[in-house]
């Protein structure tokens, strides 16, 4: 017998039924449990995975995640560096303070989760031995536009909005680790987070539904909105034995996050690894919506445009050409850039440097040189 519950309607003798699957296996009993609400209209029930059901909006599979290059598939500037700053992986930011370590771009190794779920590179730390200062740090860092949070559907005043932050996190020393999300916009607000003890080299989803604030204010602009930060060390310059997880408050430098064990920091080649990183609108963890390299490259060129080793501009001309106009942008970039010149091949010496930039393009200016120009140039318009 097939069971299925059956409701009749109130009038024109029609039904409508909820029928149980033809079978299971292992004698297993699934069940969901029901949101107390109605929702609102658009909206349909969906799951967290665990049989808990709650009302949420429809969106694209692509769209929904305010991370680009969450899988880390792009890294224009490089596979490996031990400085600072944008250096391998496309849109995230690595700091090292008070010390040394290495930012790389890693393979996901096949046969473990996250691969068989689609993630092939993360964006791995490698520290170097060291004490702990108070002032040292080794982070992760990402941006998001304020525009992008304003107009991402979020209703982040109100308390019972909720956004989702997910990633895949493994780490060389098994400990706690924390991570925080900060407003740039009015009076800066402050979100810390732990990720849990982390097994020994052991791949690890980490899920925070974060609620919205009335403090809370993000501009309809290009600049800065949100930041987020993962962290694999903060010394207690930044950190406060009193910060309290999982709640909004003012920002204070001194109260970032909790203290933190210095266990992975003081050991020697300890790694840290990142990949699948998605914010989202509601309060549960969607499948990670998985972008084409070509989407994620042209999403990631808003922010950073480089020409490959190996490949130039030319211009061949008569005389002084300060003033040509290179309408390279493509797509328009989040604000004028600043450009550099890795490669410079001048015919008659000179100079060379760039002027009038604007979103779109930049001028180029080459006084006092001959008829060949040839040049390679970098355009950086990060957060």
């Amino acid at each position: 017998m097939t069971a299925k519950i059956k409701l009749n309607a109130t009038s024109g003798g029609g039904s409508v039924s909820l029928k149980a699957p033809s079978s299971t296996t292992n004698d297993d009993a699934v069940e969901l449990q029901l949101p107390v609400d109605n929702g609102n209209n658009g909206q349909a029930l969906v799951t967290d995975g665990s049989g808990n059901l709650s009302f949420d909006n429809i969106t694209s599979g692509t769209s929904r995640n305010l991370i680009i290059n969450g899988a880390m598939q792009v890294a224009q500037r490089g596979e490996s560096s031990s400085s600072s700053g944008y250096k391998t992986v496309d849109r995230f930011y690595v700091e090292f303070g008070g010390n040394s370590g290495t930012q790389s771009r890693s393979d996901v190794a096949s046969g473990t989760t996250p691969y068989t779920l689609g993630f092939r590179k993360a964006l791995k730390l490698t520290n170097s031995s060291q004490s702990a200062g108070s002032g040292d740090l080794t982070i992760i860092n990402y941006t998001i536009e304020a525009q992008d949070i304003a107009n991402s559907g979020w209703n982040y005043l109100d308390s019972n909005s909720k956004i989702t932050l997910s990633f895949w996190v493994k780490s060389s020393v098994p400990q706690n680790f924390y991570g925080r999300l900060y407003s740039y916009d009015g009076t800066a607000q402050g979100y810390s987070f732990e990720t849990g003890s982390l097994s020994q080299d052991t791949w690890t989803k980490i899920t925070k539904t974060i609620p919205g604030n009335s403090n809370l204010q993000f501009d309809n602009n290009q600049h800065a909105g949100l930041l987020l930060e993962i962290a694999a060390f903060r010394g207690t310059n930044f950190t406060a034995s009193d910060v309290v997880l999982n709640q909004w408050a003012a920002y204070s430098a001194g109260h970032r996050m909790p203290d933190f064990t210095s266990t992975w920091y003081t050991t020697n080649a300890a790694t840290f690894e990142i990949t699948g990183v998605q914010l989202e609108k509601g309060d549960i963890a969607t499948d990670f919506p998985h972008r084409s390299f070509a989407q994620e490259l042209v999403l990631c060129t808003r922010y950073y445009q480089t020409q490959p080793s190996g490949e130039s501009l030319q211009y061949v001309g008569s005389g002084n050409v300060a003033g040509r106009k290179f309408p390279v942008m493509f797509p328009t970039m989040r604000v004028a850039p600043t450009v550099t010149f890795p490669y410079t091949d001048l015919d008659g010496g000179g100079t060379f440097a760039a002027g009038q930039e604007t979103v779109r393009s930049f001028n180029t200016y080459a006084p006092n040189s001959g008829r060949f120009y040839s040049w390679r140039h970098n355009l950086d318009a990060e957060l």
